[in-house]
């Protein structure tokens, strides 16, 4: 099965978080089609990696392509932040952690599960088909209201009330279980000047659609909490975003972290005893080349945001 996907800010990614020293144990977290770990273990020989995704065919490609590297990858199927929570405390702890929060071409141009309006496809969109909810589920179950706070909540949707209205009205003819029907609901219920524009109109909201049936932005504060307990003080954790409302729960996390004083703002002098857990490596989040951006237009909405962690958390 041939990769599809080109990994971004893949240059940035491994000034920040290439090794320090021999015998490092890296965690690629949402390893996808291995393109960055097939980076790291090419240009650094003494590196291990452990490759986490819960999509196995996604991971099937990354097998495939990483397997001339034997026992310096090691695979785990399932949720990233399951596997932290779970981590063994036999396992060498992380010194680097890699979590690419972006959804991998595969997903787009491979999988049929209805993550592109290009094609006519089962409304899925599920990265872990085996639980959860799908997008046609979701469009079936969820009161307009409902459907159209998702719409707005999770992607910015301005049209989101109209849209909502169009798929409850198109829902009480017969159930929405295609891409190409939902895109041709959103393309209609939109002002004609929308539907004009250099970006498709059903783009939000498939953004906001997959975003809600895969849990991305609930998951995402247990994921990096879980993360950076278990990685090795004195190691990094390397957070790639795609969009603003997961930026933002990244930049937010980092910075409380980086406090030395937790403290409530009225307290005039400090209590909490607290220690800085990590240190930042950038204060803003690392965007691609204008190189990058063109060879590879997807990279452009995506930002890098590292730390060096300085020691665990009390109690963690």
């Amino acid at each position: 099965m041939e990769a599809v996907h080109t990994p971004v800010l893949l240059e940035e990614t491994i000034r920040y978080l290439g090794p320090r020293k021999e015998g490092e144990l890296m965690v690629d977290a949402t390893i996808g089609e291995g393109g960055h770990s097939l980076a790291f273990l090419t240009r650094f020989k003494e590196l291990r990696i452990i490759g986490v995704d819960a999509d196995p065919d996604i991971q099937k490609v990354a097998r495939e392509r990483l397997g001339g590297f034997g026992d310096r990858i090691q695979f785990y199927t399932g949720w990233s932040h399951d596997f932290f929570a779970g981590y063994p405390a036999s396992l060498k702890r992380p010194d680097t952690i890699l979590i690419d929060l972006g959804v991998s071409l595969f997903h787009y141009e491979k999988s049929r599960r209805g993550f592109s309006f290009r094609y006519d496809e089962p409304l899925d969109m599920r990265i872990d088909t085996s639980s959860g909810f799908s997008a046609a589920d979701l469009i079936a179950k969820l009161p307009e209201k409902d459907l159209a706070d998702l719409l707005y909540n999770n992607a910015g949707e301005r049209f989101s009330r109209r849209i909502a209205r169009a798929v409850v009205e198109a829902r009480a003819a017969g159930p929405v279980k295609s891409s190409a029907v939902l895109a041709e609901i959103v393309e209609q219920a939109v002002p004609p000047q929308y539907r004009r524009g250099w970006v498709h109109p059903a783009t939000r909201a498939f953004q906001a659609l997959r975003i809600a049936v895969n849990s991305e932005l609930s998951r995402l504060p247990d994921l990096l909490e879980a993360a950076l307990q278990v990685l090795e003080p004195g190691g990094r954790l390397g957070i790639i975003s795609f969009h603003s409302l997961e930026d933002r729960i990244v930049k937010n996390f980092f910075r409380e972290k980086n406090k030395d004083c937790i403290c409530p703002p009225e307290e005039p002098i400090c209590r909490c005893k607290g220690n800085r857990v990590v240190t930042l490596l950038s204060r803003k989040g690392i965007a691609p080349s204008d190189e990058e951006i063109r060879m590879n237009p997807p990279s452009r909405s995506a930002r890098l945001r590292a730390v060096e962690k300085v020691l665990d958390e009390v109690g963690s």
